[in-house]
């Protein structure tokens, strides 16, 4: 089963440049998107507004049976993408979801902002 990140793609920073007509959401997206083309197991999807806009740039990190995180306060810069990404790997390989914290990408410390249990 593979690790969805869903990305919130109306996300926008305090200091988001509106001139641009592009949100923070949907560049943290697009870097995502990119990082993830050939991770084995990640998936990806971008869903209008996870109601986390005090803390944007949000994701989540879900997969069937594991345990589900939500992340945030990321800026929209290919360090954070490609950090998602390499702990949505680690999500998919683990057969609980629960990565060590030792092998946590240093991009994504610092920004967990929820844990889910799975459904049963």
């Amino acid at each position: 089963m593979p690790t969805v990140i869903t990305i919130c793609d109306t996300c926008k920073r305090d200091d988001w440049d509106a001139t641009s007509g592009v949100t923070d959401g949907e560049r943290l997206a697009t870097l995502i998107e990119a990082a993830a083309r050939d991770a084995p197991d990640v998936e990806t999807r971008r869903h209008s507004c996870l109601m986390g806009c005090s803390g944007g740039c949000n994701v989540t990190l879900q997969a069937h049976g594991k345990m589900n995180y939500t992340l945030g306060r990321f800026e929209p810069h290919a360090e954070a993408a490609e950090g998602i990404v390499a702990y949505a790997a680690k999500h998919a390989a683990a057969e609980t979801g629960v990565v060590p914290f030792r092998e946590w990408p240093v991009a994504i410390k610092g920004h967990f902002v929820t844990r889910h249990p799975p459904l049963d």
